[in-house]
C-alpha cells in the first residue's frame, strides 16, 4: 500500500487528530471534511474503530502498511504489552527522534533529512528513516549540514524535547537516551485497538 500523499490537513480532520503535531488542523474545524458539517458521522463499528486507530497511528508516523505491520510483529516478539512496545519501536525510528530533537518541523520533514544523507549515527551516516536507534546512540547533522536553513528555522520554532533525548543545539546532536515510557507517548492513540485489529 503506497504512503498517503493527500492533503494532510484533511487527513488529520477526518481521523480527529493533529498529524503535523501543531494542532493547527483542527482549530478551525475540529471536525471531519465533508459538505455537510459537522455531526454527519455514523458511529463506528468495532472494526471501523479500530481501523482509524491504526491509521491514525500510521500516518502519524508516515509509515507504509508493510512496514507498519513488520513493525508490529517484532514488537510481539518483544517482552511485555504488545501495543506498548509497538508505540515504543515507531518511537525509536531515526526519522522520528530527528523530528523529536526539533531538527525538522515535521516528521516528512526529518524523513527527507535522513534520506538525503544530513545524519549521522554514532558518527556513521545514515541514510535510512526507519533505522531503528537503540538507547545510548547519538543522533548529530553532518558537518556539512549544518548550515542548511530547514534546520536552523526548525530549531528555532522547537519549544519542547521529551525527556527520552537529549540535545545540545550548539554541537546540533543529541542522545536517545532511554526508551520513552508509555505516558511520554502520544495520549490520543489507544493502541490496544490495533492489536485487537491485527489479531482479527
Amino acid at each position: 500500500m503506497a504512503r498517503y500523499t493527500g492533503p494532510s490537513w484533511k487527513l488529520s480532520r477526518r481521523l480527529g487528530i493533529s498529524l503535523s503535531g501543531t494542532g493547527k488542523e483542527l482549530s478551525k474545524r475540529p471536525y471531519a471534511p465533508g459538505q455537510h458539517g459537522p455531526n454527519q458521522r455514523k458511529k463506528l463499528s468495532e472494526y471501523g474503530l479500530q481501523l482509524q486507530e491504526k491509521q491514525k497511528l500510521r500516518h502519524m508516523f508516515g509509515v507504509n502498511e508493510r512496514q507498519f505491520r513488520r513493525i508490529f510483529d517484532d514488537a510481539g516478539k518483544m517482552p511485555g504489552i504488545h501495543g506498548e512496545n509497538f508505540m515504543i519501536l515507531l518511537e525509536s525510528r531515526l526519522d522520528n527522534l530527528v523530528y523529536r530533537m526539533g531538527l525538522a518541523r515535521t516528521r516528512r520533514a526529518a524523513r527527507q533529512l535522513v534520506n538525503h544523507g544530513h545524519i549521522v549515527v554514532d558518527g556513521g551516516r545514515v541514510d535510512i528513516p526507519s533505522y531503528r536507534v537503540k538507547p545510548g546512540q547519538t543522533i548529530a547533522v553532518r558537518e556539512k549540514s549544518r548550515d542548511l536553513s530547514a534546520i536552523k528555522e526548525a530549531l528555532e520554532a522547537t519549544d519542547f524535547v521529551p525527556a527520552y533525548v537529549t540535545f545540545d543545539a550548539e554541537k546540533l546532536e543529541g542522545t536517545f537516551s532511554r526508551q520513552p515510557e508509555r505516558s511520554e507517548l502520544p495520549a490520543e492513540i489507544t493502541e490496544a485497538l490495533i492489536v485487537e485489529f491485527y489479531s482479527r
